[in-house]
């Protein structure tokens, strides 16, 4: 049984990175301004979408479970809930899901999601409908004006990939690299600064690859894009999330020394410490030119965090080939990192390759990764220690009087502000960094710095 009428509540469950954090957050307003309420805290929406992402194994099977779940919740209420499946699922898989879920109103994939309005007419109408074209640049321009904003806001400059690693499902899912153009994205940003936003991240699948053409019709790469984004006096910092080492070019690597606002911390993913594992992996560095990139960046910027991204287990990798990845961990010193065991996406490459490595080997590797890279984050953090910063304030904590925000290396910084009066979320203080644990900072609060 299909709903009947127009869902008038909805709920967005967004799955996986950022980029589908900011597409879920975008398709909430989409709903807000077709007077779609979202759902208060604890009750059922009318209308529930599944933001999925395709990167990690079993993520359809996440789906169904989902799927049948709030199916069940929605019979046991008596209520029949409008289920939208959006993302890197629903492009991967949509005809599948459309045939395996008769509870599924609709499948949209990342690019045609601005198209939702539509298809929720013909849900209600007991029409299903799937959509998974890929014109991104028509999606951008029919989203709404963006009108509210947490202190820290995600703004996708760029989407698709065209560097075809043989582990990754993006050139599919999301299609081939688009650059969404310069006066768009000003104006975007423009909205979320007025609308709050103190920090803006640039988002991208390959953010670095970004390219455009300026309101003089000079060609512009990353870098010029972030040195016209700090022109705006009430944008105090600027991050961008995520690069590939093959479009690091000089001029965004002098931006880190050059402009104030660009925040001293580089998302820089390698996946390995082994060549030939990076060469099956179609990377087109090596661990040594990986190695000087982050160097030269350093030079310009020296208080520099870094944070990588590594896949262990990849069909092949020796544990000779491990080792060379925790090496390389140890030569750099991360910040943070993100780390996983190889999970095969079928259509990639890497999923038919031979020598695949057992599921209890990458477990007991991953571990051995894990437990450097969390013995390098601790290390930073406490390096930290009796530093004074500038903290975003983004929320309150969970004890009496005590707020937490993000220090200019991304760490979380927790403060007591009961006795300092006027301090509100969005508001940047200046705090000392007391007390390091492994995933957040104990601060002391010096000084108000900015309402």
């Amino acid at each position: 049984m299909k709903p009947a009428t127009s869902p008038k509540t909805y709920r967005v469950k967004s799955f996986g990175c950022q980029m589908n954090v900011y597409d879920g957050e975008r398709m909430a307003e989409m709903l807000a301004e077709q007077g779609i309420a979202p759902a208060p805290e604890g009750e059922d929406a009318d209308l529930v979408v599944l933001n999925t992402c395709h990167i990690r194994e079993k993520a359809a099977e996440k789906v169904y479970s989902d799927i049948g779940r709030i199916s069940k919740a929605g019979r046991e209420a008596g209520k029949t809930p409008m289920i939208a499946v959006a993302g890197c699922v629903a492009q991967a898989e949509g005809e599948e899901i459309m045939a395996r879920a008769p509870a599924v109103s609709m499948v949209v994939g990342p690019q045609a999601y601005h198209r939702m309005p539509s298809m929720i007419e013909k849900a209600a109408r007991g029409e299903r409908a799937t959509d998974t074209d890929m014109p991104a640049d028509a999606k951008f321009a029919a989203l709404p004006q963006r009108r509210k904003s947490a202190p820290s806001a995600f703004l996708t400059i760029q989407e698709g990939c065209d560097k075809f690693c043989t582990y990754c499902v993006v050139p599919y899912t999301r299609g081939a690299e688009i650059s969404r153009p310069f006066s768009a994205l000003v104006d975007e940003a423009k909205k979320l600064v007025e609308a709050g936003a103190r920090e803006i991240t640039l988002l991208g699948q390959n953010v670095s690859a970004w390219t455009g053409e300026d309101d003089k019709g000079r060609t512009l790469g990353m870098a010029g894009l972030i040195r016209a984004l700090a022109e705006d006096p009430d944008l105090k910092r600027i991050r961008y999330t995520t690069s590939h080492p093959a479009d690091m070019d000089d001029d965004l690597i002098a931006t880190h020394g050059e402009v104030e606002k660009l925040m001293p911390y580089l998302h820089l993913p390698v996946q390995s410490g082994s060549d030939r594992v990076l060469k099956a992996m179609n990377r087109s560095h090596t661990a040594e030119s990986y190695l000087k990139l982050l160097d030269r960046f350093r030079a310009a910027r020296p208080d520099l965090a870094l944070s990588g991204d590594f896949i262990v287990g990849f069909p092949g990798e020796t544990e000779a080939e491990f080792e060379e990845t925790l090496s390389l961990v140890d030569a750099v010193g991360y910040a943070a990192a993100f780390s996983f065991k190889y999970s095969p996406r079928p259509g990639t490459p890497a999923a038919t390759m031979d020598a695949q490595v057992a599921p209890e080997v990458m477990d007991e590797r991953l571990q051995r990764l894990q437990a450097s890279l969390n013995r390098d984050q601790h290390a930073f953090n406490k390096a930290s220690e009796g530093k004074t910063c500038e903290v975003l304030v983004e929320r309150r904590g969970k004890l009496e009087g005590q707020w937490l925000g993000k220090s200019p290396w991304l760490q979380s910084v927790f403060f007591d502000g009961a006795d300092a009066g006027g301090i509100a979320i969005g508001d940047i203080v200046t705090a000392k960094l007391a007390q390091a644990g492994p995933n957040s900072i104990r601060g002391e609060l010096v000084a108000n710095a900015a309402a």
